[in-house]
């Protein structure tokens, strides 16, 4: 057998119907923007794999570093102990941040930071002697697959097996100038059991990177300061310059109480989560009375080899090239945009920094189940480009390491792909 066949026998794959999937495309290296599969195919990895993958694959710095601390400490329990790759990545993190940020809580990937997160916040005020436990969410997030997490995405067919199983979220639209009364509305209706709000700034990922504006944004967080809710910024996704900006907390007005990160925290080579917190957020745990701590860990904690990759990851990302390698994407996909604009079968292009999107026309709703994407997928790895659709949204989310002319290959397969595309009507 080969690979994807030895897969097959063994392995189960995320958000796959294994039933009816292909065999898995064996990929045996990984350089730059490129990932050779089994028989020696190249590819163009144009999402970063699942948006992780900042600098490139096998990146020789980030992998150096990561050796150097495996010959030096490859893990230790981060409950009573310490050390350096973890006190430097919170320290050097915190610098970037909103000042306000002044506590890491470090975890483990994306969905654990936000569970991390809720947790603060509702026992925040269980800590200070008052019952908050509603939560106030936008429709359509997506903040991960733990059941915290999956409690504030939006109810979908995904959630749906679990649905007496998720706790009580209010869910409103994104703000925009036409509805901010509405929602205010909302929030004051519900400002003395919501615990917090949790969003997912500028864009929304995995709901089809659908996009808000940061003045609206910043409106909406300012009422939710007024009326005493705790903020949860999850920047799993925008953070580490996607945006175009180091993280989407730069565009906006207002400071968040928590803050999120994973995905591109340590360039796509280890898997972390960390959850940063303001000194009033820590100071609510702070007492005589040990039930009032916050228990919660996990294993690899603060893991010294995902630290050290982070750190390397976060240097790259400071250097002068890779933040002109952020404004090309964006200025190219800027200028890309135009063009699609003008294509017969694309509607709904957008963009937010380094992330562009644009949607296949089709008779029926924009959908994760519409199949036009899967017919865009085959095609785009036929010419081995790497997309994944989310039904017939599709997106670029490229590292950053790629070139002005790599940039164009793709755009120029993007154009001939949807040429050739038979818009699927379901």
């Amino acid at each position: 057998m080969n690979l994807s066949q030895r897969d097959r026998a063994v392995n189960w794959h995320p958000y796959t119907q294994m039933k009816t999937a292909e065999d898995a495309i064996a990929i045996v290296k990984g350089k730059g923007i490129y990932l050779f599969d089994d028989a020696g195919k190249q590819y163009i990895d144009a999402v970063s794999s699942w948006w992780v993958t900042l600098h490139g694959h096998a990146h020789p710095y980030i992998a150096q570093k990561v050796s150097e601390q495996l010959h030096t400490l490859e893990q230790v329990i981060f409950a009573g102990f310490t050390h350096e790759p973890a006190v430097r990545l919170s320290e050097n993190l915190l610098k970037l941040l909103p000042e306000n940020q002044k506590k890491v809580f470090y975890s483990d990937n994306g969905s654990t930071a936000v569970e991390v997160a809720l947790k603060m916040c509702i026992q925040f005020a269980y800590n200070m002697g008052k019952q908050k436990t509603k939560i106030l969410a936008f429709k359509h997030a997506y903040h991960g697959d733990t059941f915290g997490a999956m409690s504030v995405s939006g109810r979908s067919a995904w959630t749906q097996p679990f649905g007496e199983m998720l706790f009580e979220v209010i869910f409103i639209d994104p703000p925009t100038s036409e509805n901010i009364n509405e929602l205010k509305s909302i929030i004051q209706k519900h400002s003395e059991e919501l615990a917090c709000f949790i969003y997912e700034p500028l864009v929304q990922g995995a709901a089809g990177m659908l996009m808000h504006a940061s003045e609206d944004l910043s409106e909406l967080m300012r009422l939710c300061r007024a009326n005493g809710i705790l903020m949860i910024q999850d920047e799993v996704f925008t953070g580490f310059g996607r945006t175009g900006k180091l993280f989407a907390a730069d565009y906006l007005e207002e400071q968040p109480d928590i803050m999120c990160f994973s995905k591109g925290l340590t360039g796509g080579t280890m898997p972390m989560g960390i959850t940063t917190a303001s000194n009033r957020i820590f100071e609510a745990f702070l007492s005589e009375d040990r039930y009032k701590t916050l228990f919660h860990g996990h294993s690899f904690t603060a893991n010294p080899l995902a630290c050290a990759a982070a750190l390397a990851s976060m240097e790259l990302l400071l250097k002068k090239e890779t933040l002109c390698a952020i404004d090309l994407i964006c200025k190219k996909h800027q200028s890309f945009s135009e063009e699609l604009m003008q294509h017969p079968k694309v509607e709904h292009v957008r963009q937010t920094g380094t992330i562009l999107a644009w949607e296949i026309k089709n008779n029926t709703r924009t959908s994760y189940f519409n199949e036009t994407g899967k017919a865009a997928y085959r095609k785009f790895l036929e010419r081995g480009i790497i997309m994944r659709p989310l039904g017939n949204v599709l997106y670029l989310v490229p590292p950053y390491c790629i070139t002005s002319e790599e940039l164009d290959v793709v755009y120029r397969n993007i154009m001939e792909v949807l040429d050739e595309l038979e818009v699927l009507q379901s």
